[in-house]
């Protein structure tokens, strides 16, 4: 699965996510970029977005993304505070479909 970790995640997240295809969106040229403009500019080059950004589901039209969206729900975005997020992160990319929102953690 074609992966894309938000900016606002550490790039470190990558490694802990095997079996998958990992780009951070500073990777993908797209650092800097309005949530919406990224999220129309991922449609087709991902299948997948993970944030911490849980405003975005308020500010941002979800509904009929190519891509599953995981928001990550941690004290903060700091490593250590999401490794124990990890199993449901692999599962949230393991089960969900295009379109779907999940959020993981808290």
């Amino acid at each position: 699965m074609r992966v894309l970790l938000d900016e606002c995640l550490p790039r470190g997240l990558k490694k802990h996510l095997p079996g998958h295809d990992v780009v951070t969106v500073p990777e993908a040229g797209w650092a800097g970029t309005t949530n919406g403009h990224l999220l129309r500019v991922a449609a087709g080059n991902v299948d997948a977005f993970v944030t911490i950004d849980k405003s975005m589901l308020y500010q941002q039209s979800l509904d009929g993304l190519p891509f599953v969206v995981v928001v990550l729900a941690a004290r903060t975005n700091r490593l250590s505070d999401l490794l124990p997020l990890i199993p449901g992160i692999l599962s949230a990319l393991a089960s969900s479909k295009s379109g779907e929102v999940i959020r993981v953690g808290g």
